[in-house]
């Protein structure tokens, strides 16, 4: 979102970025103004002790439950009633609401703001036109299938219908009608933009009213520039990305586990910790393991990427055109990981595996060329859409309409 910002910002427009405290540096390093939540909750760092997230459930269901309540919906109310006081303060053409949070809809809709929704993964809600995420579900061809993947949006919406309670509550303060579902909620905008490569998404036939696929956001931070190998220009062994999940999701194990596969094999790696500890992680000798780092500069000398299928990091090796060998630790991840393995771009494993299954997918990655066609020729449509993306010029139209009918002062 801090690279539509920018973007935004390098075409002249004023933009303002309301998120969890934690971004205000970030923010304003490009060129936006911050606002802080204020009663919706606001993290006050990146590090683990700052996380949102619960500590990660034996039951990933329950998990998700707990994020609905405390992040996406359940807090909708709180979400809305900053907005809308941000926006008394000093109005705005358009508001880009990320898709994730319920809040903000809710708030254009109760006092007429022009907002598009914007969503920077895979479609992530029930709809029949999108294959429902959650199961890892491929295109469905026959009956069964179908009917398969009916049973599974009907259970992501009563999951998100444990919410609708206090969705509606909201609503209601507001002098709204109550939703038939939650997901309602995000149907009010004129448009749903699908941040994420149409070339890699299992992609409906027929796009549906109001959703667009603009490409994915590639955007680095502004010191990204200055990003310095730690290992010898001489080093000529094959390199590869090691990023997981930047938020905990208890992976510390198979993160170790990765390195101890490393360890051994012709190659060298480049570790983000992300939320880990450096005292988590023992490093063998070809692997450097740095706190944070651009993921651009690296992808583009190394070779392969080992990630958890978040779908930044993803969609930044793709673009690369590097295979990976993703290892889902929850969320979204498992379906991304398919469109990966479908598509011949890379593997995918458990994050139960053992070091010596990681070990030989490694090999199978650092030996089988078909891995590196195929990842080259996904990137280059990945890099043709981010070419050819829409995004701001979908986004400056938008704030012009409004603009165009403003009432003369």
């Amino acid at each position: 979102m801090l690279a539509v910002a920018r973007d935004l910002v390098k075409r002249g427009h004023s933009v303002r970025v309301m998120s969890d405290e934690c971004n205000r540096q970030e923010t304003e390093d490009a060129g936006a103004e911050f606002v802080a939540w204020t009663r919706a909750p606001s993290r006050k760092g990146r590090g683990r002790e700052h996380d949102l997230w619960r500590e990660p459930e034996t039951d990933p269901v329950q998990e998700m439950r707990n994020y609905l309540r405390d992040q996406f919906i359940g807090c909708a109310k709180a979400q809305a009633d900053d907005l809308i006081e941000e926006l008394r303060r000093k109005p705005a053409d358009l508001v880009i609401a990320l898709d994730l949070l319920f809040g903000p809809p809710l708030a254009c809709e109760a006092i007429g703001q022009r907002h598009v929704m914007l969503s920077v993964n895979i479609n992530m809600f029930p709809h029949p036109s999108f294959i429902p995420v959650g199961p890892a579900l491929s295109p469905p061809r026959n009956d069964e299938e179908r009917a398969m993947h009916d049973e599974v949006r009907a259970g992501v919406n009563a999951m998100l219908d444990e919410q609708l309670p206090a969705l509606n509550a909201a609503r209601a303060s507001f002098g709204l009608a109550p939703l038939a579902h939650a997901v309602d909620q995000l149907a009010v905008a004129p448009r749903f933009l699908l941040a994420t490569s149409k070339a890699f998404d299992f992609a409906p036939e027929v796009m549906p009213d109001r959703y667009a696929y603009v490409g994915p956001i590639l955007g680095e931070p502004s010191w990204a520039d200055a990003w310095k190998s730690p290992f010898a220009g001489t080093d000529k062994r094959p390199l590869a990305l090691i990023a997981f999940s930047t938020t905990f999701q208890n992976h510390a194990g198979v993160t170790q586990r990765v390195a101890d596969a490393i360890d051994g094999l012709p190659m060298k790696a480049v570790l983000t910790l992300g939320s880990l500890r450096r005292d988590e992680i023992n490093a063998p000798e070809n692997l450097a393991i740095v706190e944070s780092a651009p993921h651009n500069p690296i992808l583009a000398e190394a070779d392969f990427a080992i990630i958890h299928g978040g779908h930044g990091t993803l969609m930044k090796t793709l673009a690369a055109g590097k295979p990976m060998l993703v290892i889902p630790h929850g969320r979204d991840q498992n379906d991304n990981a398919l469109r990966i393995v479908s598509r011949g771009a890379g593997l995918s494993l458990p994050p139960s595996a053992t070091t010596e299954e990681i070990r030989a997918a490694l090999t199978r990655l650092l030996s089988e060329p078909s891995f590196a066609q195929a990842a080259r020729a996904l990137g280059a449509a990945v890099r043709r859409e981010v070419e050819n993306s829409p995004l701001i010029s979908i986004l400056e139209e938008e704030a012009e309409e409004t603009a165009r009918v403003r009432p003369a002062a």
